[in-house]
């Protein structure tokens, strides 16, 4: 199985957070998977932390592409076909970090690892 982590989840995942459920905590621990980290959690966590929202995770940022290396994800940039689905996707939902994540997850079949249900109005599968 494939899988897409978003942003909270890694974050909670790195930092041993019990938050986190044991289901995904099970999916990311499973190195047989293939587990992407975005180019969208890159920067979602550095501008939160740029503007205050997210001082502990001032390491992460730092150290981000040791973290990732040391955990063997997979990185996935965002490309124009993401861009713009992301932009179509239809609903309400106006977080730009969430609708890149979950066009990436649509476009690339992945199953996104979010505890966050506004991702179920995208048509895409998830697991919290």
């Amino acid at each position: 199985m494939s899988f897409l982590i978003d942003t909270h989840a890694f974050l909670w995942w790195v930092l041993a957070d019990p938050t986190l459920s044991s289901k995904a905590k099970a999916a990311i621990d499973d190195g047989n998977a293939a587990r992407y980290i975005s180019s969208v959690t890159a920067f979602e966590i550095a501008n939160k932390l740029r503007l205050g929202k997210l001082e502990f995770a001032r390491e992460i940022v730092e150290n981000f592409d040791t973290v990732l290396r040391e955990a063997n994800f997979l990185t996935l940039d965002v490309t124009p076909s993401h861009a713009l689905l992301a932009g179509r996707l239809p609903g309400d939902h106006k977080d730009p970090f969430d609708r890149l994540l979950a066009a990436q997850a649509s476009l690339d079949a992945l199953v996104l690892i979010s505890a966050d249900g506004a991702f179920d109005g995208f048509d895409i599968d998830r697991l919290g």
